[in-house]
């Protein structure tokens, strides 16, 4: 009877302990304890910002959507300017360039393949994505290296140095063009009023040489022959006139005219077209 109440005892004290290991919160850690089984459910989900916490790609769908890969660099952001826009603020993107080194010519206004080529060689200096485009990030990380340009940095006399006048510019109202200094100066009397770079034809159809004078002016006007815009046109030669090219301002002298005079600065050049008058002299020269 004793021995089998002492069994009873020993039983019951087992079952307790058992039953005790089993419910303890943390699994218990001290000696003679038993594990529990191990889960394969996912732990939930937490909410805190930090980034250790964010559910892992293999989170079930009730859990979220599995995060992005990690990218390098800012997002580019909205886009402010890109190839062939034509502004204010093109102007002033390419004087600060100019401030820094990655423009070497007079700002145009004009968005072209030069000023696609000086962005990006800034965004690849500062390792921004390299879109040749001018985004927020672009923008406000030139804006922080350079200060806000000056009416001559944006509207510079020419990029081109003016030569000695040719003798038949010194009288009268001349638009005195050098192939030589490859600029055209707008002079009254003797004095230069405003400069301007300029382009030429090519050997097969090259821009002539002489004394003129402007037969007539169309401020937008088409190429009947190459159908091509040229706006503010001067004409002085059976069809060949000063005008703008937005080919000019875009690849600079890479390319060349059809024969005419081409201006790349068409703010400067609108001035000009209004200032010009039908009969006025024009000197093409070397």
């Amino acid at each position: 009877m004793k021995r089998s109440s002492v069994i009873r005892r020993v039983v019951v004290a087992a079952t307790a302990v058992a039953l005790a290991t089993a419910c303890t919160p943390d699994g218990g850690s001290g000696p003679g304890t038993v594990s529990p089984a191990p889960t394969t459910a996912a732990p939930a989900p937490t909410t805190s910002g930090s980034g250790d916490d964010k559910p892992s790609a293999s989170a079930s769908p009730s859990t979220g959507t599995p995060s992005a890969p990690a990218t390098t660099g800012a997002p580019a952001g909205r886009i402010l300017m890109k190839d062939g826009d034509e502004n204010a603020q093109v102007r002033e993107l390419q004087a600060r360039l100019r401030q820094i080194g990655y423009f070497d010519r007079a700002p145009t206004g004009f968005y072209g393949t030069m000023t696609a080529g000086a962005v990006t060689a800034f965004q690849k200096k500062r390792e921004l994505p390299q879109t040749g485009s001018v985004d927020e990030t672009t923008w406000q990380r030139l804006l922080g290296m350079t200060r806000k340009p000056t009416a001559a940095e944006l509207r510079p006399a020419t990029t081109n140095k003016l030569d000695t006048p040719d003798p038949r510019c010194m009288t009268g109202r001349v638009m005195c063009i050098s192939k030589e200094s490859r600029t055209l100066a707008w002079m009254i009397d003797g004095k230069v009023v405003s400069s301007f770079d300029v382009r030429f034809g090519s050997e097969n159809t090259p821009t002539r040489e002489g004394e003129f004078k402007v037969e007539w002016k169309a401020r937008e006007w088409t190429s009947t022959i190459y159908h091509t815009p040229m706006p503010y046109s001067m004409f002085f030669s059976r069809g060949q006139a000063v005008h703008y090219s937005a080919d000019f301002a875009a690849r600079g002298y890479a390319g060349a005219s059809h024969g005419c005079v081409n201006v790349r600065d068409k703010a400067k050049l609108a001035v000009l077209f209004d200032q010009v008058k039908v009969g006025d002299k024009v000197v093409v020269h070397w």
